[in-house]
Formats: C-alpha cells, sequence, structure tokens
C-alpha cells in the first residue's frame, strides 16, 4: 500500500490514494490507529484518504485523527491533500474538495503554497465563559462547518514563555470540559504585534498540542476579528510549526468567506509495510 507523509506547518498527515475504493472505508480506524502511533509506526497527527466524490467535487476529503476517530475537517488537512491532489492529477490549480462539514476549496499558490477556503462559522459565541477546577475562563466558542468542527478561544498571557506540561494539563482539562458537549480543541492565543497572534492549539482526537491548526488559526482569527483585536485580512497565527495566514471576507459583522494560507511539505513517499495492521 502506497503512502505519503506530508505536513501543513508542523501539522503532519499519512495520505493515501483510495480513489479506486480498494481500502474498505470500515478499515480505516484500525489504519489510523496503528499507523499514527509515533513510536510504532510512521507515526502523524492524522490519516486522510482521497475517495471519489460524491457531491461534485474533485475528490472526498476522509479525514480521520491519531486515536482512529473521524474529523469533520482539518485545515492544514485540507492545504496537503489540495497539493496531494494536484500532483497526482486529480484536480488542477483550483481544487474542490468534499468534507463531512462540506464542500472546501484550495487553490494552488506556488510549488508548497496552498490556499483553502475554510467552512463558514455555524456557531459563534464570543462570550462564552467556562468554569473549570474552580476557576473562569474567558473563552470564545466557534464551530466551523456542518456538522460543527468546534473550537474554543482562550486568551493566555504569556503563552509562548508558558510550562507546556501545566499548559496540557489544562488544555485537557477544557478540552473535556462538559460546557463542550462535543468536546473541543482547545487554541490558547495572545496578540504579539499589529495583526499578530501566538496561538497554541490542543486538539481533540490527538490529545495533545499539535505543532499547528488550520481551523483552529481561522477560528481564533475570527474571534478576536469580531472583538476588534485584529483586522480582517493578512491576520499572522504563529505556531510552534511555523506561520499561517488567514483572511477574512465579511459584511459587516457576518462573516462570508474564511481563507487559510500556508505552506506545504512532502517528506516522504513510500509502502505501508507495518505487521501490525491487520486488515
Amino acid at each position: 500500500m502506497d503512502f505519503w507523509k506530508m505536513n501543513g506547518a508542523g501539522n503532519d498527515f499519512i495520505v493515501l490514494n483510495n480513489m479506486d475504493g480498494q481500502i474498505p472505508e470500515e478499515a480505516f480506524p484500525e489504519m489510523a490507529r496503528v499507523l499514527c502511533e509515533r513510536h510504532l509506526s510512521i507515526g502523524a497527527d492524522g490519516l486522510m484518504a482521497v475517495g471519489k466524490p460524491r457531491e461534485g467535487g474533485d475528490y472526498r476529503m476522509i479525514f480521520l485523527n491519531a486515536d482512529s476517530s473521524y474529523g469533520e475537517m482539518c485545515g492544514n488537512g485540507a492545504r496537503c491533500i489540495c497539493r496531494f491532489g494536484y500532483e497526482n492529477g486529480l484536480a488542477g490549480e483550483t481544487q474542490r474538495v468534499e468534507t463531512v462539514a462540506g464542500l472546501v476549496t484550495g487553490q494552488r499558490m506556488n510549488e508548497r503554497l496552498y490556499k483553502v477556503r475554510l467552512n463558514d462559522p455555524s456557531v459563534i459565541k464570543l462570550d462564552y465563559p467556562v468554569e473549570e477546577s474552580g476557576k473562569t475562563y474567558v473563552c470564545s466558542y466557534i464551530e466551523l462547518g456542518n456538522p460543527g468542527l468546534p473550537h474554543a478561544i482562550v486568551p493566555f498571557t504569556g503563552l509562548a514563555d508558558t510550562d507546556m506540561d501545566e499548559l496540557r494539563k489544562l488544555g485537557r482539562a477544557l478540552r473535556w470540559n462538559s460546557a463542550f458537549p462535543k468536546g473541543a480543541n482547545v487554541n490558547f492565543c495572545e496578540i504579539t504585534g499589529e495583526n499578530e497572534v501566538c496561538v497554541r492549539t490542543f486538539e481533540r482526537g490527538v490529545e495533545d498540542f499539535t505543532y499547528a491548526c488550520g481551523t483552529g488559526s481561522g477560528s481564533t482569527a475570527v474571534s478576536l476579528f469580531l472583538q476588534g483585536k485584529v483586522s480582517s485580512h493578512g491576520v499572522k497565527i504563529n505556531m510552534p510549526g511555523g506561520q499561517l495566514i488567514i483572511d477574512i471576507e465579511h459584511e459587516g459583522d457576518r462573516i462570508q468567506d474564511l481563507y487559510l494560507t500556508g505552506p506545504t511539505n512532502i517528506v516522504c513517499k513510500g509502502e505501508i509495510t507495518d505487521e501490525d495492521l491487520n486488515l
């Protein structure tokens, strides 16, 4: 079974071509669980497969987190799969990608830089205080797409210098907090300059911090824009794996289009021979 290993600003994925449908979709959860384990297999934040389109797109994006759970969408994953689709002749420089959360369009900017239109915000709650361990955290809550991908946005002073073990404990607690019925990706953020934001995301399904989160970057920028703290264009989101750029088209407070731009990297191409994978 051939695979590509890709990452978008450090958010890494195992990518498979299943346009011929040879891999039964019920096998994907076990594949994700085995192959995404970093010490025992290839290792990744998630597994993605390209499947035949069902609703007029160029192809369908099947996305699973490292814990084998299905994800509604993944922004950096979408950028990577757009490059995969282009380089495998599945689409041109503009791509139409079907996801569980809705249709995502992508654009090849140059060999490594890809831009995607993220799913529209379906839920926006700017004032969403959350109680955890006797303390109230001033959060925003945003879902992208329908069904919505849930994101909590948590302002955090001194984020870049915070002890990551302590932040991980808080991220895990908030991710499972009962205030979020579907769980949540927890985006800690701090404005560090004009239109520049430091973000650390504890991802649902990975159950740890990732090097970058595209939908988390978009949700954070929307929250801060609607609160008048950043502008609508060229918002720089700095994450451990690199910088992502968010652009927001809007009419007043109504978000019309949400764009994510960032780098992609084809790390390797090869054949999966994992003997612990029982299909």
